[in-house]
């Protein structure tokens, strides 16, 4: 079972930015200032509504910065890790299921996710491994 966690490209599309998903800011500013365009004046907005309307979209800004910090965090781990591979000796599964040792000597980070260069112990070169590809790490 292939597994392309470690440097994999994350899906950073924030859940409110994607169609259908319900109101995201945009049109929260265009429905709040709608609203105070079309109010009447004899009876004009409550202030707990206009409250509670301000701090639901606080809520949606805070919630849109927390996943945008938390998906740059997973994408440095993700960096880290895979630099963690240099200089190691791994075992690589080839397309044909035969197996390969060698040294990882460089990583590649593309829009495919990270992949590494192995150099075998018959100085062949092993170029765009991916992560899923690596069955054993060894120091």
């Amino acid at each position: 079972m292939p597994v392309d966690a470690i440097g994999s490209q994350l899906n950073t599309t924030v859940a409110s930015a994607t169609p259908n998903s319900g109101i995201n800011e945009q049109d929260f500013i265009k429905l709040f200032v709608s609203e105070l365009q079309f109010q009447d004046p004899m009876q004009p907005l409550d202030n707990s509504q206009f409250l509670t309307q301000l701090a639901q979209f606080v809520s949606i800004e805070q919630q849109s910065e927390e996943v945008s910090g938390i998906n740059n965090l997973l994408t440095l781990n993700s960096s880290d890790q895979s630099l963690g591979l240099l200089t190691h000796t791994v075992e690589v599964t080839n397309a044909d299921g035969s197996t390969t040792s060698g040294k990882v000597t460089g990583i590649q980070y593309g829009a495919n996710g990270v992949q590494v260069t192995v150099m075998t112990s018959g100085n062949s070169v092993l170029t765009n491994v991916n992560l899923s590809q690596i069955q054993l790490v060894t120091p």
